[in-house]
This record gives structure tokens, C-alpha cells and sequence, in this order.
């Protein structure tokens, strides 16, 4: 039995981590992190999510937290280090928004970013994404 391709969106205005599939928001000091429509897509629906507890300071590539999928607990990478500061409770208590809505209600985490100016080089743009999609899922539509 075949799959449907990836449906989904990659907005603009993102930096995407392609090794682990999350996306950064940079808000001031602060970023926002989240797993992408097609990290969702890959891992299956999302039924509950922990994140590391406020205060921890994680590393590029570490662990910010873990997600539960139908058949399996994942760890959810760090797309770049930071410290903790806040995570989204309401994804904790209604993981389905993180299914629903990944790039806004969906986020993860926010944190204090810790070497900012070296791993953001590591990220890439909206387009940069969409292509990394694509060689893995040549048939992907972008909503």
C-alpha cells in the first residue's frame, strides 16, 4: 500500500533545520522552535509531546524534548543551543495542535539562543527547505 506524497506547507520568513527537520523563529533575543509540516509527516501524527524542563540549556543536535507518535517515542532534535526558557504548554496538554498548526499555536519551544551567530549559518531559508523536500519526497505539493 502507497502513501500520499507530503501536502503541506513551508513558510517564508522561517530558517529550517534539515538534519532534523525544525524550523526557527528569531524574535528579538529569543527564538521560537518547532517541527516542521514535513518532520510531522515523516514521523506520522503527533499524540503527545514533553519538552525539557525550563532553565535546561540544550545543545545543537541534543534533545529539546521527546513526541509520541502512533508507534513510537522520538526525540526532538535541537535545530541550533540554547537555554529553555518557555515551553508550550498547550501542545503539552493538546499535543493535535502540533499536527494541526506546527508553524504557529504548534510551537515547541522558546529559548535564548547560545551561539546564534555560528549554528544560524547551518539553517536554511524557505526555499533551501523546499528542496531539501523534494529529494526526498519528489511529489510533495506546498500549500
Amino acid at each position: 500500500m502507497s502513501r500520499s506524497p507530503f501536502r503541506g506547507a513551508v513558510p517564508d520568513g522561517l530558517l529550517y533545520d534539515t538534519a532534523h527537520d525544525m524550523w526557527v523563529r528569531c524574535e528579538g533575543e529569543q527564538v521560537v522552535i518547532g517541527a516542521t509540516a514535513f518532520g510531522i509527516f515523516l514521523a506520522g501524527e503527533i499524540i503527545a509531546f514533553t519538552a525539557k524542563p525550563k532553565g535546561a540549556e540544550v545543545a545543537l543536535g541534543r534533545g529539546l524534548g521527546t513526541v509520541e507518535c502512533a508507534k513510537t517515542v522520538l526525540a526532538v532534535h535541537a535545530p541550533l543551543s540554547f537555554v529553555l526558557l518557555d515551553a508550550n504548554e498547550d501542545a503539552e496538554e493538546r499535543p493535535a495542535i502540533l499536527n494541526r498548526d506546527p508553524y504557529e499555536a504548534g510551537w515547541m519551544v522558546r529559548g535564548r539562543p547560545l551561539a546564534w551567530e555560528v549554528e544560524r549559518g547551518e539553517l536554511v531559508d524557505a526555499a533551501g527547505y523546499r528542496a531539501h523536500v523534494r529529494r526526498i519526497e519528489p511529489e510533495a505539493v506546498f500549500l
